[in-house]
């Protein structure tokens, strides 16, 4: 894959240019807006490897985009995939926990459901491009 290469159809330029990077912008936003109201206590604890993991999401696709390389690129989207299941497990503690405004978690796990999705689609189309 070079950097002007077809992704799904369409010339992608820029990593800003994949809706999978964009919507995990959109999944950050939301995170730092859900736990701007965490505790105190929790700063250092769930509030910032919520935060962690979802920066980990659109800096991981920007990366992988930027190796120039399909393989590379599709390890990427993999570690990116990682990062969106493991944000998922903590949107849940932190609602078991009644941690920050429900309507933002809410908005939170719907977007990371989404960028997974689009993340396995987007994996599953290189495989199949590739082989």
């Amino acid at each position: 894959m070079k950097t002007g290469a077809a992704i799904s159809g369409s010339k992608v330029k820029s990593f800003r240019d994949l809706a999978v990077w964009q919507r995990s912008m959109e999944l950050c936003v939301a995170v730092y807006r859900l736990t701007r109201d965490f505790p105190r206590e929790e700063v250092f604890g769930l509030a910032s490897q919520l935060r962690r993991s979802a920066i980990s999401i659109p800096s991981n696709i920007a990366e992988g985009f930027g190796r120039m390389n399909r393989r590379e690129f599709r390890r990427f989207l993999l570690i990116a995939r990682g990062s969106s299941c493991e944000l998922q497990t903590q949107l849940e503690l932190a609602r078991a926990l009644n941690l920050g405004s429900p309507t933002v978690l809410e908005t939170a796990d719907a977007l990371a459901e989404q960028t997974s999705k689009m993340l396995y689609s987007l994996i599953d189309s290189m495989k199949l491009q590739s082989g």
